[in-house]
Order: C-alpha cells, then sequence, then structure tokens
C-alpha cells in the first residue's frame, strides 16, 4: 500500500505533465512510445530522415578531432618534423623527439579537450547545442594560425593546447546532439556514427601524411595543419541552420520551441505524432525531476545519477584502457621495429581504413548483438590480441616477427573499430539521463582525457629508442589494462538496447543489476518512481487517466 507521500508524489509528476500539456497528455506520451517500439529501422529512417541529415552534418565536426588526433602521433614518424622540432641523436636513429616532448606534444590537445569539455557542459546546458558548437568553430578558426606558424616545440604545445579546447566541446556536443534528435531505433547508429567519423578524420590525415612523407621542406608538415581550415566556416553556417535538440528546449520549458523543433526534424509528422512525442518528452523530463533533482555537476554524483555517471565514464576511458594508445597510431611503432619510413606510413593508412571498415560493419552487429555484448567480448579479444604482440615480440626479433605483430595490430584495430571503439559513444550517449545529459557526457569525455594524459605520459617512454625501448613488450602492460576493463563491463555494464529514456531512468531507479536489464519489463506508464524506497509503485492518478 502506498503512503500519502508516495501518492503525492506521484499524483504531482502526472499533474506537472497535464498542466502543461493538458488532460490528455500521458495518453499520448504512451503512445509516442509505442509507436517508437514498433517502428522498423526503414520506417524510422523513412521518417525521420531529416532528424538523420541533421545529426550526421553536426557529428562531422567530430573528423577534425580524429585528423588532429592521428596527425600529431605520426610526426613523430615524420622525417622533417623531427627535424624541426627534435634534436640529434646519432647516425642510427638520426633526429629524434625526445620522450618529454612527445608526451608534452601529444597532450597538449588532450588538456585543452579537458577544459572545452567541460566548459561545453555548462554551457550547452544553458545556451544550447548549437550556439556553443557555432562559438567553438570560430575559435578553432583563429587557433589553427598559432601552430601553422608554430616557429617552435614551445609554441606548437601552445597551439596544440587553444586547438584541444575546440575539440573537447565537439567531442561531447556530437554524441549528445545524435542521441536526443533521433528515435530510440536510430540511437545506436547515430551515434556510432560519431566514431566513424572519428575514422574518417584519421583516414584523411594517414592519406596525407604517407602523400607528403617524401617533401623535404616545411611544406611537408604544415601542409597537413593548414587543411584543418577546411572544415570550420562550412560547419558553422550548418551549425546556424540546424534545428536545436528538442529535448533541450524541454528541459528548458521552451516548449513551444520544441514543438517547432521536432516538426522540422520530423518532416512529414502530423501535429498528433509532434504533440505525442512532445509529452513523452515532458514526461521523461519530469519523471527524472522527481527521482533526483538538480542540474549541477555535482548532481551527477548524487542518487541514481552516480550509477550512470560511473558508467559512462568508465566505458569511455575503457578505450584507451584496451590499448588505443598503443595500437591506433602504429606507425612510429612499425619504424621502431624495423620498418622503412616509406612502408611505415603504408601501413598507417592501412590501418585506419581497416578502422573505418570495422566502424561500418558495426552499424550490423549493434542490431543483433546489442551494445553490452559487443563491449565486453570486445574488451576480453582485445586483451588476448595485446598479449600476443607481446609475446611474440619478446621472443622474436626477426622479418617474420616483425610482420606478426604488424598482422596482429590490424587486427586489433578491426576488432576494436567493431566492438569497444564506436559502442562507447552509444553507451555514454544512452546511459546518461535526459536532464543531466550535457554534463554527464562531458564527465565522460574528462574522464577520458585525464587517463589519455596518463597513457601519452607513458606511451612515449615505452616506445622511444632514448628512452625504455620497450617496442611491441608495450603489449604486456596494455593488456593488463584491458583485463581490468574486460572485468568490470562483465559485472557493471548493463543493456540499453531498444530502451527508451523513461524506461531506463524506471530501470536504474529501481537498481535493477547489470546483467538483467535486457529481461527485465518495465512499463513508464504504468508505474511511478517512489525516491524514498526507490522501488515501482503503482501511480493511480496515471490510471485514470489512462481509463
Amino acid at each position: 500500500m502506498a503512503t500519502q507521500t508516495e501518492i503525492a508524489l506521484e499524483k504531482s509528476a502526472a499533474n506537472h505533465v497535464e498542466d502543461t500539456l493538458g488532460i490528455g497528455a500521458v495518453i499520448e506520451a504512451k503512445q509516442a512510445t509505442d509507436d517508437e517500439h514498433a517502428q522498423t529501422l526503414f520506417q524510422a529512417l523513412r521518417e525521420n530522415r531529416k532528424a538523420v541529415a541533421w545529426s550526421v552534418v553536426i557529428s562531422m565536426s567530430i573528423i577534425m578531432e580524429g585528423y588532429d588526433t592521428i596527425l600529431m602521433g605520426n610526426f613523430f614518424a615524420y622525417p622533417t618534423f623531427r627535424e624541426k622540432y627534435g634534436q640529434y641523436v646519432d647516425e642510427k636513429n638520426g633526429y629524434q623527439v625526445s620522450a618529454p616532448w612527445q608526451t608534452g606534444l601529444n597532450m597538449a590537445s588532450t588538456v585543452g579537450c579537458i577544459f572545452g569539455g567541460l566548459l561545453n557542459g555548462y554551457f550547452a546546458s544553458k545556451f544550447g547545442y548549437r550556439m556553443v558548437m557555432i562559438i567553438a568553430l570560430g575559435f578553432l578558426t583563429a587557433f589553427i594560425f598559432v601552430v601553422f606558424f608554430a616557429n617552435s616545440a614551445a609554441v606548437l604545445l601552445v597551439g596544440q593546447i587553444l586547438c584541444g579546447l575546440s575539440w573537447g566541446v565537439f567531442a561531447t556536443i556530437g554524441p549528445a546532439y545524435a542521441s536526443e534528435v533521433c528515435p530510440t531505433n536510430l540511437r545506436g547508429y547515430l551515434t556510432i556514427f560519431v566514431n566513424m567519423c572519428w575514422a574518417i578524420g584519421q583516414l584523411i590525415a594517414s592519406g596525407v601524411l604517407y602523400g607528403l612523407v617524401d617533401r623535404t621542406d616545411q611544406w611537408s608538415y604544415r601542409i597537413p595543419f593548414a587543411l584543418q581550415w577546411i572544415w570550420p566556416v562550412p560547419l558553422m553556417a550548418v551549425c546556424w541552420l540546424a534545428p536545436e535538440s528538442p529535448w533541450y528546449l524541454v528541459r528548458n520549458d521552451r516548449l513551444e520551441d520544441a514543438k517547432h523543433s521536432i516538426r522540422r526534424l520530423g518532416g512529414n509528422k502530423t501535429e498528433e505524432q509532434v504533440n505525442g512525442q512532445l509529452a513523452m518528452m515532458v514526461h521523461t523530463t519530469k519523471l527524472e525531476a522527481e527521482i533526483e533533482a538538480g542540474t549541477t555537476y555535482w548532481d551527477c554524483f548524487k542518487g541514481v545519477d552516480l550509477r550512470r555517471t560511473e558508467i559512462c565514464c568508465v566505458a569511455f576511458f575503457g578505450q584507451i584502457l584496451s590499448g588505443s594508445t598503443f595500437a591506433y597510431s602504429p606507425t612510429y611503432f612499425f619504424e621502431q621495429a624495423g620498418m622503412d619510413d616509406g612502408r611505415a606510413f603504408q601501413l598507417g593508412v592501412g590501418c585506419t581504413g581497416v578502422a573505418f571498415v570495422g566502424t561500418a560493419l558495426s552499424w550490423w552487429l549493434i542490431t543483433y548483438l546489442g551494445r553490452r555484448t559487443l563491449y565486453v567480448w570486445g574488451q576480453g579479444i582485445l586483451c588476448t590480441l595485446l598479449f600476443l604482440i607481446a609475446i611474440i615480440n619478446s621472443a622474436s626479433h626477426s622479418t617474420g616477427g616483425m610482420w606478426a605483430q604488424a598482422a596482429f595490430c590490424f587486427l586489433w584495430l578491426f576488432v576494436y573499430s567493431l566492438t569497444v571503439g564506436p559502442i562507447a559513444y552509444a553507451i555514454v550517449s544512452e546511459i546518461s539521463s535526459v536532464r543531466l545529459r550535457p554534463l554527464t557526457v562531458c564527465l565522460a569525455r574528462t574522464a577520458y582525457q585525464v587517463v589519455n594524459v596518463i597513457s601519452q605520459v607513458l606511451e612515449p617512454y615505452f616506445m622511444n629508442p632514448t628512452a625504455w625501448n620497450a617496442s611491441g613488450k608495450t603489449g604486456f602492460f596494455w593488456g593488463g589494462t584491458a583485463l581490468i576493463a574486460f572485468t568490470w563491463a562483465f559485472f557493471r555494464l548493463p543493456e540499453p538496447k531498444g530502451r527508451t529514456y523513461a524506461e531506463l531512468d524506471i530501470l536504474f531507479a529501481t537498481k535493477v543489476p547489470a546483467r538483467k536489464f535486457s529481461s527485465t519489463p518495465v512499463d513508464a506508464y504504468a508505474v511511478g518512481v517512489s525516491p524514498s524506497q526507490e522501488g515501482l509503485v503503482r501511480n493511480e492518478t496515471t490510471q485514470e487517466v489512462k481509463e
């Protein structure tokens, strides 16, 4: 039997919706949810083609981050870059950028991304995704001048930090916007496309670097920097024209603007369908407010949101624990293993091509296997491959052993791009609550960047011939961290596939174990959530409205 306090809370949640949209709002919201569940993939694509198009275009800002990520790591294998920003070591190793400067230059954009992501969490919640993206693109256009004209490693480092501020915004807005403008059965595909853009950026960078590796002047490394100017201005125009996320507008009580945004995203939706979607968004937002109030960073670590923040953060930095710093940009590794510059960059282009194909295939896998299965077993396979690379490097220094390590690097990249790489974006976007999504995604990305900083401090020392010179034996270390990520995911990672945001709210509020998320039945419109008991309670008010 529900207490008076519980009944009052339930009536308050229902009345919030009714007062805002009318007495039939709960019925419309439930109908909209049922319609989403009943849609096939092709029906959802046809009815939401405009939303898909806008999401795809906004996510393309991630191409710039992917481009830069592989750019700096591969410049250390670039003869002219090493000569400009490094020092002569000896006849065998020639010019090398020292391990401390490799660490600093690798970390620079990451440090910028940390601050950019945290600022974005606040500003995106306050001003919306579009405006924050436009401003970040404008700043990036100016900051590229610093890296382009850098005459020393110190100036280059400052320029990378400044550019990182904008890249931190892109990395967090992309998946958040994609998850909010499309229905449930399209969320996974569009958030995975964010990782596809990352792979596209790296593929472009690898091709550019390979095409310029034989140049002996300063333009061999300045042209790759200059190409970053291609993107910002067109993307600023796109962001200006794009509709704002209706979820953001609902969170800020701008319901008429939210309806206008739903119409623009939905194309040919009827007024009844628009009202139903709006009612569903209001219902979910109010339900979350009843479970846990507040919209600050601190609220991400309180109550049921603490578990959601943990999952988002660990799933994201699990990409680093899987060994991505070691195996995702292997050109320098190939060079240190004994390959000539041209062959190493050829393999680098091949690796990014493999990553692109793997991400494309992950769209097919996610349809049948879901998020949890791909992430958990992906980590397990990556762990195994890293240990194999390390064992081969320890046992053989022959040409055959070198090519075997290269083959396992290719296989690692393919598995990563099928599983952990793209799936993390879907997990972070879906697990975070609607109310705290901009903040949670930014915290998750910040956690990723903090772990990335640590990895970028360690990796140059592992690989540099003037430091630890561990080469492929580095796989022992990253294999161990991948094993830790696998163990966490097996026990803590839930399956959000096919769940609406309201259903996920109920599952988290009732503390359903991670391995039972996919099998636990829940009806977000037949039940209310009691904050005091954190259990499912029959919602009499909602039942009366439905009858």
